[in-house]
């Protein structure tokens, strides 16, 4: 007794995880024990119009019954909703989740309470969860066929298209004209019937989520959007009726809002009797009093729609939920009614934490199934991604892919993973050069921004023998539909264009989180000790040797990087005619060369090595522990091998301009960069070699610096830096040229809306992610800032995952406030162009110095140039507001329907694991500074790794690149199996009571998200650790511009 009942829900059958649905309570707090006693039945209206029934205790508070329903439909975000029902006078009222539920209904059985949408936030985008974008769009079908949400018609036709899309799937005329006579959505629907069906037709190919979101879309533009009417009168005694919204009080007169009241305008709510008073803050340029009354029915209709109030400004404006004000000794003035639950941002946080798990759920309208974790017929990249399936507990790895272990190892931890396969990935022929058999089976499981697995993850392997119940991934990526499947590169890509999604895969379906995987959560055959010590005393100490072994490692990483372009790339080219013959002779024969010569290299420095280390002819040592001799002997060779290397910067720019002129080239190379091989972008690889020249160089020059002038081994370093130095200088202003021209076309890909980016002259400077303050609050964009002009972006949810572009700054003649004070908001800053200005927000004082230095610098550059900056946005036309208006809330009219459709449609596939989704997640930003540097610290070699948790330290090959670490089984393997990006992570030393009694051990953390590793020696725990500290940390723009000159394209 005591415990609440209810039926079981298919997914608790099927095993899955119980859910914690709303709960407010901390990591690491007790749930409050719920109250004994007798039960009492009640019956709940579900937004589907089903009805279930629970029992709870009698002193149960409303909270205890709104968790219950929740954990039925194991909802996650189930703070946006509640439960109202009608009191003893027959007002519709809210349940208080702090009262006992007896003390508020009379007659419980003769009571149906409704679950219905309590709280809309002002960006639909905000909702994480497909289960939870699902019910508003039933929200927003209910608000329709009750009058509820007024539009016109064309605007209803589009609504309803979209949930018939979601209900009976593609277009067909007779099918969807027997449903609308079957199906009333709104009244005097006949008349709409003949839109409905056209715009219908344009739907077709749309999941029933993605329906869900293009709804929502639709709706959220509404004046009538999540209104409740509350009925009421002004002094004069005119009739009008309030209402509250995320953004503050509305009046309207009918259906038609008259004013508006935004939060940070209204200094205090109250109510005396049947009188709602509004106090405003004074302001000299307003009209209206300070203190605003308007008349309701009744003290009980002003008191209900007072304490909505309460909880709209709580749960909009505050970051937690209030403090319970203490009782009073002897007697209480007012209400003690407060608001109870998580605030919006609580949610949003603990949605991105990923401390939740996803199950399936069924749309009972639906004749087309969704679940939110796993598909029942995964498509072949899908198959690439490590998963847990009841289906298929097997998994291979290819031979010659062992870490060196040993076998027995080896085959220990493939008997601890299941994944779901469904066959081979389509990839090219790998290239003779390559090892047969040196490819995993499973392609890299990828990281997302916000959601990598917990480090108790490691210990949850399925056994073979016993089915498992399917582990869905910790969170969204993006919160967007259509992530359905993320392709298996550290870019996020979704599923190549030849694989066939299936139609009842839900666009909420991600693959198992990035550190779940055979490699990164295995905690078998952990090296122990005694075999540590052992390897370490039988090589030698000596620093130099470290520095020629970073040497060999990151050769191995370069040589793969080279055949990404010398083989796979052009064995897939081989199959294809999209290529002209003229760009595929200006790439390829410029590769091949530099891949032979460093073939060679790679053997001669592995040779010198073994020599050094004593595993060949021991007893010859001294005139073998050098590598200058070796270095200046393949440097001499490279420069015959300088006119491949001026030529690489010509290919990328005629590369470009190919896929610029076509189409079919475009798609072949986006398909391509979906391949497992391809890890970055494909661009990035066509500048590898010139950016090599430069890791050469700061090896030799630590190698200058280690040896005394006396040492054998000083004069061919200082005589092989002489060489490379002279090298670096003739391609430098080259190389800024190429990584600025290469850094505008992959932003172009991420952005929607936009023509001509890449423009001569134009050069990108930061992007990240700051708060604009608008009418509606603080919303999170995307900033993108170029020497001419400021781009401000938000999130879009489409198939190609991109960032819609919704206006832009020009720089000439822009100035720059901090204005904390003016609009209390911390780290603020306003930008006020000649056209319009704006008010942003920065995460933190540092982020927002960063930004100020940058802008400071760009608007300088503007000044200097030939004037203002031409138009650059496609669509959307420029942003006309005065400086007042910026802060109005953003207004969108019914007429904008059309152009959000358009610019919401399917695209292709894009990655969503790019640079500017880190920045979006990790809410920071990244400059071209930071860009420049990262090419330069770039590291590869053995570490041990070791989660917070777990015992076992376990050797993994790595990658660092890109402000992010690629994990591989061994470095012979082509492709990673997983990556974590480094933005937003904090690096440091572990403490004592971490109890990691090792040496050389660094310690990643990022929220809850901590990872350990541990270096062979001293020199490589602090190179991992310098090049760590350069993407974890941004550097100053003076840093780099105090060796590299300005270079624009």
């Amino acid at each position: 007794m005591g415990e609440i009942e209810q039926k079981p829900t298919p997914a608790s059958r099927l095993g899955a995880p119980e859910n914690s649905g709303i709960s407010t309570l901390e990591r690491g707090q007790k749930p409050p024990p719920t109250p004994s006693g007798k039960l009492m039945t009640v019956k709940i209206q579900m937004l589907d119009d089903t009805q279930e029934t629970f029992e709870v205790p009698q002193r149960a508070p409303g909270k205890v019954l709104l968790d219950a329903v929740c954990n039925h439909l194991n909802l996650v975000e189930g703070d946006y909703f509640g439960l109202e029902f009608p009191d003893h006078k027959k007002i519709m009222v809210w349940l208080d989740l702090l009262k006992p539920i007896a003390k508020q209904i009379r007659r419980p059985k003769h009571v149906v309470l409704k679950f219905v949408v309590k709280f809309f936030p002002p960006d639909h985008t905000q909702l994480q969860e497909e289960l939870t974008r699902y019910l508003f769009a039933l929200q927003v079908k209910q608000d329709l066929a009750q009058g509820r949400l007024t539009c016109n018609d064309t605007s209803a036709a589009l609504l309803i298209s979209h949930i018939v899309q979601s209900e009976i799937g593609d277009f067909d005329e007779a099918l969807d004209r027997e449903h609308l006579a079957k199906n009333k959505y709104v009244p005097q629907q006949d008349a709409l019937e003949d839109k409905i069906v056209e715009f219908h037709h344009s739907h077709i190919g749309q999941t029933p989520a993605e329906s869900d979101f293009q709804l929502l879309e639709v709706a959220r533009r509404l004046e009538m959007y999540g209104i409740r009417l509350h009925p009421a009168k002004d002094r004069e005694g005119t009739k009008i009726n309030l209402a509250v919204a995320n953004t503050g009080i509305l009046v309207f007169q009918g259906f038609t809002k008259i004013n508006a009241f935004n939060w940070a305008k209204v200094r205090k709510l109250s109510f005396k009797r049947k009188r709602f008073l509004i106090k405003l803050r004074p302001d000299v340029n307003s009209s209206y009093q300070d203190t605003l009354e308007f008349l309701m029915a009744g003290r009980d209709f002003c008191k209900a729609f007072w304490k909505i109030c309460v909880e709209h400004h709580a749960f909009f404006r505050l970051f937690e939920e209030p403090k319970p004000k203490p009782k009073p000794v002897l007697f209480s003035r007012g209400s003690s009614f407060r608001f109870s639950g998580r605030t919006q941002k609580q949610v949003l946080d603990y949605v991105k934490e990923g401390g939740h798990k996803k199950v399936q759920f069924e749309r009972k309208h639906s004749k087309i199934h969704s679940t939110r974790s796993l598909s029942s017929q995964p498509t072949a990249s899908n198959s690439e991604v490590p998963k847990q399936s009841p289906q298929n507990t097997s998994l291979t790895f290819g031979e010659g892919s062992e870490s060196p272990g040993g076998q027995s190892c080896q085959q220990a931890k493939e008997a601890k993973v299941s994944t779901l396969e469904s066959g081979p990935h389509q990839s090219p022929a790998p290239p003779s050069k390559s090892s047969p058999g040196s490819r995993a089976a499973d392609g890299p499981a990828v990281v997302p921004p916000e959601e990598e697995e917990e480090e108790e993850g490691g210990k949850e392997g399925a056994q073979p023998s016993q089915r498992q119940p399917p582990q869905p991934s910790t969170g969204s990526l993006t919160g967007s539909p259509h992530l359905s499947e993320l392709s298996i590169n550290s870019q996020g890509g979704v599923a190549p264009a030849n694989a066939t999604l299936s139609p009842n895969l839900s666009p909420d379906t991600k693959q198992a989180s990035p550190l779940v995987s055979p490699l990164l959560n295995d905690q078998a055959c952990p090296r122990t000790d005694d075999e540590e010590e052992g390897r370490r005393k039988r090589f030698p100490t000596d620093k130099a040797y470290f520095i020629a072994k970073e040497v060999s490692t990151t050769e191995r990483t370069y040589l793969k990087d080279l055949e990404v372009i010398a083989s796979w790339f052009q064995s897939t080219v081989s199959k294809d005619d999209s290529m002209p013959e003229a760009l595929k002779s200006l790439i390829f024969p410029n590769f091949e060369p530099l891949h032979k010569f460093h073939t060679n290299f790679l053997k001669e420095i592995e040779q010198r090595l073994a020599l050094w280390e004593g595993r060949s002819n021991a007893h010859i040592r001294g005139d073998y522990q050098r590598i200058g001799d070796v270095m200046l002997k393949n440097i001499q060779g490279m420069k015959h091998l300088a006119a491949h290397l001026w030529k690489h910067s010509e290919a990328l720019e005629a590369l470009e301009t190919s896929i610029k002129g076509s189409r079919r080239l475009e798609h072949f190379c986006r398909d391509f960069e979906l391949q497992k091989v391809c890890y970055l972008p494909l661009n990035t690889f066509l500048l590898r070699p010139l950016h090599r020249l430069m890791h050469y160089k700061q090896v030799l020059e630590r190698l200058c610096k280690h040896h005394p002038p006396s040492h054998a081994d000083f004069r061919d370093c200082r005589a092989a830096l002489a060489e490379i130095t002279e090298m670096v200088a003739q391609l430098h202003g080259t190389m800024i040229k190429m990584e600025n021209f290469q850094k505008l076309h992959e932003l172009k890909k991420d952005l929607i809306g936009i023509d001509n980016l890449v423009v001569p002259g134009r050069e990108f400077i930061r992007l990240g992610s700051l708060s604009k303050l608008s009418g509606k609050g603080l919303q999170q964009r995307m900033f993108f800032l170029f020497n001419d002009v400021l781009l401000y972006t938000s999130r879009g949810l489409t198939a190609s995952n991109q960032f819609k572009v919704h206006g832009q700054l020009p720089l000439y003649g822009m100035t720059i406030e901090e204005s904390e004070e003016e609009w209390g908001v911390p780290h603020c800053l306003t930008l006020r162009g000649q056209r319009q200005s704006i008010i942003v927000a920065a995460s933190s004082r540092s982020e927002m110095e960063k930004w100020t230095e940058d802008l400071q610098m760009a608007i300088a550059l503007a000044e200097k140039s030939n004037g203002p900056t031409p138009e650059l946005l496609a669509s959307s036309p420029p942003d006309n507001k005065s400086p007042d208006e910026a802060t109005a809330a953003d207004q969108e009219s019914e007429d904008d329907l059309s152009a959000s459709r358009t610019s919401l449609e399917r695209q292709a596939p894009h990655r969503g694991n790019t640079m500017v989704h880190v920045c979006w997640h990790r809410n920071t930003s990244v400059s071209m500074v930071d860009f420049s540097i990262a090419v330069e610290n770039q590291l590869s070699g053995n570490l041990l790794r070791k989660f917070k948790n777990s015992n076992g330290w376990q050797k993994l090959w790595v990658v660092f690149t890109n402000f992010c670490l690629f994990f591989y089984k061994s470095h012979q393997d082509n492709h990673p199996l997983a990556s974590l990006p480094l933005l937003g992570y904090s690096l440091t030393i572990p403490s004592e009571s971490e109890n990691i009694h090792k040496d050389y051990v660094f310690k990643l953390h990022f929220k809850s998200h901590v990872y350990y590793f541990r270096a062979e020696s001293e020199y490589t725990f602090e190179r991992w650790m310098e090049v760590i500290r350069s993407a974890t940390s941004s550097a100053s723009r003076a840093h780099i511009l105090s060796h590299k000159e300005s270079h624009l394209y």
